[in-house]
């Protein structure tokens, strides 16, 4: 395919790609307004809703003139087939309809001059823990290598209720959290700013389609007509404050201090020619979360730690191929007790670390418990993170972000770049930015 927005190879948004997300503009009074992004630019749906004129989204543009994709999303996979189709063809090199000078300056934004906003309105958020490199890895620093699994992790996706409220958009600071930590095994806890702050690289999925009642499930068989589509995510986590409260109920304070997605939504058809074979299972999972077709995708993940100087180094290349347990039986096993879910949804991955050391998807991992310091080319060292890091999961295109140099009060401020896209021939597709400061706690 080739759009008449002009664009590189590299361009993460190429017409194969178009996301949606939710931006607004200094020019039009901040009203936020759904956009697909192609090239460097975004295209603003709610200008051209009235275009949407095939059988199923006739009736329906009033769902591209909202501040949100809940609607949009709850149409289902008929439609959104049908405005993707839509979408490619106005975008088409070969379609005038969106060509002429007058209309693109109605129509398009440059990517530089909006702001973007989270895509939907999340009603829930769960984060699973499907990695079984990630959840080995922890086993192991934990409980040694031959109980590193616990009896129930190759029987059903783990996973914990998260907090929707604290789930914000890539650019929100996030505070290092205070709360109660045992420094010192056998002491009494004491209480302060966690020591111990850890990114987690992840992705995570929207659910769409008609919402289900309460009593209701959904196999896995059929879920993959409720994914939407996918984002970049980084699950902030307080280390040490996680420690000492997860027994016995799991994560709590440690984990909803805040949780960064990319802004850019990136459908399953976008990802469809990117699927590879799901990973081997045994023992053979339920019947309610057995299906047949591929939903497991070759996403690559990189991690970088740059500093302001220019001076880059790469601490892990993940794939998000590495998942044990799928997107369609993450959905199955939340719905397997009558759980009811709605558009806008959110569902996480859980860390996605590879097979090698060099593939972990956390500081924790990576730095093996502290144990093992991350060192930077400029000569600088992390375990964990620092005030001012700031941890950026993104793709290749923006590097303009990274032309400036960065220092408050006198420290040096870390980039960490974490990079999320899928290879094509002769085309990419990724997933935007997704970032975040890691600010010192309130005292």
């Amino acid at each position: 395919m080739k759009s008449f927005i002009e664009y590189s190879n590299e361009c993460e948004f190429p017409i194969e790609n178009l996301p949606y997300g939710v931006f607004s503009t200094i020019h039009a009074n901040h009203k936020k307004r759904i956009g697909v992004a192609i090239g460097d630019q975004v295209l603003d749906l709610s200008a051209i809703s009235n275009l949407f004129e095939g059988p199923l989204l006739s009736d329906k543009q009033h769902v591209f003139q909202q501040e949100n994709l809940n609607d949009f999303m709850a149409l289902g996979r008929p439609s959104w087939l049908e405005a993707r189709q839509t979408l490619q063809k106005l975008l088409s090199v070969d379609n005038d309809a969106l060509q002429s000078p007058d209309v693109r300056r109605k129509v398009f934004v440059s990517q530089e001059d909006v702001t973007m906003h989270l895509p939907a309105k999340i009603g829930d958020y769960t984060d699973f823990y499907s990695s079984i490199h990630h959840a080995t890895n922890v086993g192991i620093m934990f409980r040694g290598k031959e109980n590193a699994l616990l009896p129930n992790w190759k029987h059903l996706p783990v996973g914990y209720h998260g907090r929707s409220s604290s789930v914000v958009v890539s650019g929100t600071p996030i505070r290092r959290p205070n709360g109660q930590t045992l420094p010192v095994e056998g002491a009494d806890p004491v209480f302060g700013p966690s020591r111990l702050m850890d990114f987690e690289l992840e992705v995570a999925f929207f659910v769409g389609g008609s919402p289900t009642q309460l009593g209701e499930t959904v196999l896995a068989s059929e879920a993959g007509s409720h994914i939407f589509g996918f984002v970049l995510m980084n699950d902030w986590s307080a280390r040490d404050i996680q420690k000492w409260e997860y027994v016995p109920l799991g994560p709590f304070g440690a984990k909803n201090l805040g949780t960064s997605i990319s802004p850019w939504i990136v459908t399953m058809e976008a990802l469809e020619p990117f699927k590879v074979p799901n990973m081997p299972q045994d023992p053979k999972p339920f019947p309610y979360l057995q299906h047949s077709n591929l939903c497991n995708f070759d996403i690559k993940l990189e991690v970088d730690i740059k500093t302001p100087t220019g001076v880059a180094t790469t601490v892990t290349r993940s794939n998000y191929k590495y998942m044990y347990w799928t997107p369609q039986q993450q959905l199955a096993h939340h719905t397997v007790t009558g759980c009811n879910i709605n558009p806008g949804d959110l569902m996480a991955s859980g860390t996605i670390s590879g097979e090698s050391a060099d593939s972990f998807g956390s500081m924790l991992e990576l730095c093996w418990k502290g144990t093992k310091p991350i060192a930077l080319k400029d000569g600088s060292s992390r375990k964990f993170l620092q005030d001012h890091d700031e941890v950026i999961i993104k793709g290749k295109r923006l590097n303009f972000l990274f032309k400036k140099m960065f220092f408050k009060r006198k420290k040096l401020i870390i980039k960490m770049l974490l990079l999320g896209y899928c290879q094509g021939n002769g085309y990419k597709v990724g997933f935007g930015s997704c970032k975040g400061k890691l600010l010192p706690a309130n005292h």
